[in-house]
C-alpha cells in the first residue's frame, strides 16, 4: 500500500459528529481521508498538530461571490475563516441567466442589495455567458482556493423570462412559469444546487426600485422549485420580511409540500417583534414533524453596521452641512470636520428620513464602539447614549469624534438584528435549535457597512471560548453545525465529517489563538473598490482535497477548489 499524500499528526479531533474530542491522525490520499487514528505509515507531507484542534473545513451556505468567482481565484474573506466550500446564489441576486440589455439592471440590483459597488461589478464581471448551464460552464473551467457550489437567482430567472414586466413586479403568466420552469430545470441538470427568492423591502436596486421576486405569485414558486427538484435535489432558499411572514411563511410551507423540495430560509430577532423568531421556529419545526425538509438559517451574533467616514453610510449623511462636502476625498473632508464651525453647524443639524433601507435614523442608544478585539456583545450601558449622559455630552459628539480617529478611518458599530435584549441569548436558543444552521454570513457583499465573513471564526471564538454574559456552546457542537450540518441542508453529503471516505477537507486551528481583529477597509478589489475585511489568527493550516491552501494565515497559492456540480454523494 502506498504512502499517504499528507499525514495530520496527534490533532485533538472534532470529526464534525458532534461527539467528544479526542486525539488522533488524520490521513489523507487522493484528495480523500483514508484513514483517523493512529497513522503508522509516513505521509508524503506531515503536519504536526500535537496541541492543535483538527476539524472537517466549514460549509457556508450563505455567500455573495457570483461576481468575484469571476475575477479572482481567491475566495476571500471565507477561505481565511476556514471555510473551504462556500455557497453563492443567496437572496435571488445574482448573474445569470441575463441578456445583454440587462447587465446593468442585474448589477444595479445586486449593488442595491448587497452593497458591492458598480464599477468593481462592470470592470470585473466578463459577462461571457447567457444562460445559467453557460455561466456554470464558465465556472467550471476556473480554479479556486475553495470549492464554490451556485443556486439559480430568481430575480435574473425572471427578468430573462419576463423582461420589463418580471423588473416592475407583474403577476407571471401560465406562459411565463412555463418558461422559467424549463429553465430552472435546465440549471439543476447543469449543477445548481437550488434557487433562491427575496421577499423583503429592504432588497432594492441601488435606484430605489424594489427586488424583481418581492411579490412573486405561489404558482410561479411552485412550477420553478417543483421543476427543479424533479430534476434532483434542490433546496428553496428565501428571505422574508417581518411584517408579511405571516402571510408568506405559510405560502412558502405549502410550496415545500406541493414540490416536496427542502427549503432554508433566513431567522433573525428582530427590535419590532422581538419574540417572532421563537414563534418561527416552532412553525418550522412543526411543519418538520409533518415530512417537510427545511432549515432556518441563524446569523452567529448580531447582524450589525459599521459606519464612518470610509463606509458606505455614518450618522450625519443626511445632514445639510455633511451633505455639502461628502463628495470630497476623505484626506479633505477629515480636513473640513475638523474645522470648529463645520462641527458646530453638523452638530445643531438632525438627521432626517432617506429611502435608504440600511439608513436607521441614529439611535445612540444603540451604537457601540466595537474595539479592539471587536466585542460584538457589548452591554447596554457601553453604548454612546448611556456614555454620554454619563459624561455629561451630546452622543452626537462622541460619535463624531470617534469617526475623526485613525485618520478618519475610525468606525461605529450598530446591531440591529439579534441584539433587541442587549445580549446574545436569543441567538443562542437560535442556533441549538435542531432545525437551524449557522448561515447569513453574506461573504462577498455589503462591501462597505457589514463585516460579517467572519462568522464562522466568531463562533468558535465566541460561542465556546470568550463569551462572558451568557451560556457558551461546546467545540463539538459548533463543528457539527457548520460543517457537518450545513453541508447536509444544502445535499452536499460527501464532506463535513473527518472520517474515512468523506473528502479531505480540513482545518488545522491553533485554538488558543484563534483570534479576530478589528474590520478594515481594503482597495483591493477591481479597480481599486473597497471591502470591508477582518484579519484572523489561529489557522494553522486549510486544507482543499487534500492541498494545503494557507498557512498560518497566508494562502500557499495552491488551488484545488472546483466549482460544485451539483449535489454530492459519497464515492
Amino acid at each position: 500500500m502506498s504512502n499517504p499524500d499528507l499525514v495530520i499528526r496527534g490533532g485533538t479531533i472534532a470529526d464534525g459528529h458532534g461527539g467528544e474530542l479526542y486525539e488522533a491522525d488524520v490521513a489523507v490520499t487522493g484528495g480523500r481521508i483514508s484513514e483517523v487514528g493512529k497513522v503508522t505509515a509516513k505521509g508524503r507531507e506531515e503536519i504536526d498538530a500535537r496541541g492543535r484542534l483538527v476539524t472537517p473545513g466549514f460549509v457556508d451556505v450563505h455567500t455573495h461571490y457570483d461576481g468575484q468567482v469571476t475575477w479572482s481565484q481567491d475566495i476571500t474573506p471565507s477561505s481565511q475563516n476556514g471555510v473551504t466550500t462556500a455557497i453563492m446564489g443567496n437572496c435571488g441576486v445574482g448573474f445569470a441567466p441575463c441578456k445583454p440589455a440587462d447587465h446593468t439592471r442585474l448589477i444595479q440590483l445586486m449593488e442595491g442589495v448587497e452593497d458591492i459597488p458598480e464599477p468593481v461589478l462592470s470592470a470585473g464581471i466578463p459577462w461571457a455567458w447567457e444562460s445559467f448551464p453557460d455561466y456554470m460552464d464558465w465556472l467550471a473551467k476556473r480554479d479556486f482556493d475553495i470549492d464554490v457550489g451556485a443556486q439559480l437567482p430568481h430575480a435574473a430567472l425572471r427578468v430573462y423570462v419576463m423582461g420589463e414586466r418580471g423588473a416592475r413586479r407583474d403577476p407571471s403568466t401560465a406562459v411565463d412559469n412555463a418558461a422559467m420552469a424549463k429553465l430552472a430545470g435546465e440549471a439543476v441538470r447543469s449543477g445548481a444546487l437550488g434557487f433562491s427568492t427575496s421577499r423583503t423591502l429592504n432588497h432594492r436596486t441601488s435606484t430605489g426600485d424594489f427586488t424583481p421576486t418581492l411579490k412573486a405569485g405561489e404558482d410561479e414558486l411552485t412550477a420553478i422549485a417543483g421543476a427543479m427538484h424533479g430534476e434532483g435535489r434542490s433546496v428553496l432558499q428565501f428571505v422574508l420580511d417581518l411584517s408579511t411572514i405571516h402571510e408568506d411563511l405559510p405560502m412558502m410551507l405549502r410550496v415545500a409540500d406541493t414540490t416536496k423540495c427542502p427549503i432554508s430560509f433566513s431567522i433573525t430577532q428582530n427590535d419590532r417583534a422581538p419574540k417572532r423568531w421563537r414563534q418561527t421556529l416552532d412553525e418550522i419545526n412543526a411543519a418538520a414533524k409533518r415530512g417537510l425538509s427545511i432549515t432556518a438559517q441563524i446569523a452567529a451574533r448580531p447582524v450589525g453596521l459599521l459606519l464612518g467616514l470610509e463606509l458606505s453610510r455614518n450618522p450625519f449623511q443626511t445632514h445639510p452641512s455633511y451633505k455639502a462636502i461628502a463628495h470630497l476625498p476623505l484626506k479633505e473632508r477629515l480636513a473640513r470636520l475638523r474645522q470648529p464651525e463645520v462641527r458646530a453647524a453638523i452638530m445643531k443639524e438632525t438627521a432626517t428620513a432617506t429611502d435608504d433601507p440600511l439608513f436607521f435614523k441614529p439611535d445612540y442608544d444603540k451604537m457601540f464602539l466595537l474595539g479592539d478585539p471587536p466585542d460584538y456583545e457589548q452591554p447596554p450601558e457601553n453604548a454612546l447614549g448611556p456614555q454620554a449622559r454619563r459624561q455629561g455630552r451630546l452622543p452626537e459628539e462622541l460619535a463624531y469624534d470617534a469617526m475623526l480617529i485613525d485618520e478618519g478611518r475610525g468606525m461605529l458599530y450598530v446591531p440591529f438584528l439579534n441584539y433587541a435584549d442587549g445580549n446574545l441569548d436569543a441567538t443562542r436558543e437560535m442556533l441549538t435549535d435542531p432545525q437551524s444552521v449557522p448561515g447569513l454570513s453574506d461573504g462577498g457583499a455589503h462591501c462597505g457597512i457589514i463585516c460579517d465573513a467572519s462568522f464562522p471564526t466568531y463562533l468558535l471564538t465566541h460561542w465556546t471560548r470568550d463569551r462572558k454574559r451568557g451560556e457558551k456552546l461546546s467545540v463539538p457542537f459548533v463543528i457539527a453545525a457548520q460543517s457537518r450540518k450545513t453541508a447536509l441542508s444544502v445535499g452536499l453529503y460527501d464532506r463535513g465529517l473527518l472520517a474515512p471516505g468523506y473528502k479531505a477537507d480540513v482545518n488545522v486551528i491553533d485554538y488558543d489563538r484563534l483570534h479576530l481583529h478589528p474590520p478594515k477597509v481594503h482597495y483591493d478589489l477591481p479597480v481599486g473598490g473597497r471591502r470591508l475585511l477582518q484579519d484572523v489568527d489561529g489557522y494553522d493550516a486549510t486544507i482543499v482535497s487534500g492541498v494545503v491552501t494557507r498557512r498560518h494565515g497566508e494562502a500557499t497559492g495552491q488551488r484545488p477548489g472546483r466549482l460544485i456540480r451539483g449535489a454530492q454523494g459519497m464515492r
